[in-house]
């Protein structure tokens, strides 16, 4: 699927984006606390950049070795001691930007890296 018009993506943010993110990217860090639904916390976390701002989601062709990952041992550990709060801190503080003017940018970016924030997740973009 092409890449949808700024203009579409713009009026989704103003309409939608906004406001759904900070609601999803909060079920997503409570999904993922809990361990046992921590798969569906990932799904919903890597579709944050989709629901601010219907960014194409990541492309899953690409095998996770050929991206250069980090060891799943090292990611488990990373979200144990760090992703799991730090990741909730960011995508607060990115929700918290996105509202105002000035720092919306700052917001886009911070929502994009928030996988990585989260699980070391490694991605092109």
């Amino acid at each position: 699927m092409s890449e949808r018009s700024v203009l579409v993506r713009a009026l989704w943010f103003v309409a939608v984006g906004w406001w759904a993110t900070p609601l999803v990217a909060n079920v997503a860090w409570l999904l993922s606390a809990t361990i046992v639904l921590l798969p569906l916390g990932i799904k919903l976390t890597n579709l944050v950049p989709t629901v601010l701002s219907l960014k194409e989601p990541r492309s899953r062709t690409v095998p996770e070795s050929a991206r250069g990952q980090r060891s799943l041992f090292l990611r488990a550990i990373y979200f144990v001691l760090v992703g799991w709060w730090l990741s909730w801190f960011w995508a607060n503080a990115a929700a918290f930007l996105a509202v105002t003017i000035v720092g919306l940018p700052l917001a886009f970016w911070m929502f994009n890296r928030l996988p990585c924030v989260t699980s070391l997740y490694r991605f092109d973009g």
